[in-house]
C-alpha cells in the first residue's frame, strides 16, 4: 500500500497536471494505493518558499511518502530521495489521474 507524491501545478488533486520540475511545485498530490487502486487523495501545499537540498525529500518522507512520480528531477534531489528509501519514477507528464492509472495498469505501483 504505497503512498505516492506527485508534484502538481494546482490544488485540484487527480485533475491537476504534473509540475514539470519537482522543486518548483506549489502543491503535492498524495495518493494512497490499496488493492491496486487509488484509495485516497490528499493535496498539500509546499510549505517551503525556497528549497534547499534535501528539504523537500525530508518533508515528503515525514508525510509517509514511499514513491514520487515526476517529469524531471535533478540528480542531487534524486539521490536525497533514494537515501531516504523513496523510489523516484521519472519521465511522466500529463494529468495526475492518468499518470497514476497508467502506473497501476503497468504494475509499477503494486
Amino acid at each position: 500500500m504505497p503512498r505516492v507524491a506527485v508534484p502538481s501545478k494546482d490544488s485540484s488533486g487527480l485533475e491537476s497536471t504534473i509540475e514539470e520540475h519537482f522543486g518548483r511545485a506549489k502543491y503535492f498530490t498524495l495518493i494512497e494505493i490499496e488493492d491496486n487502486r487509488i484509495s485516497s487523495v490528499e493535496v498539500v501545499e509546499n510549505p517551503l518558499k525556497e528549497h534547499f537540498p534535501g528539504e523537500l525529500p525530508r518533508f515528503l518522507k515525514k508525510l509517509g511518502v514511499e514513491v514520487v512520480v515526476v517529469e524531471r528531477i535533478g540528480p542531487r534531489a534524486k539521490s536525497f530521495f533514494e537515501s531516504l528509501n523513496i523510489k523516484v519514477l521519472e519521465g511522466h507528464r500529463g494529468r495526475v489521474k492518468e499518470i497514476i492509472e497508467k502506473l497501476l495498469e503497468s504494475g509499477i505501483l503494486i
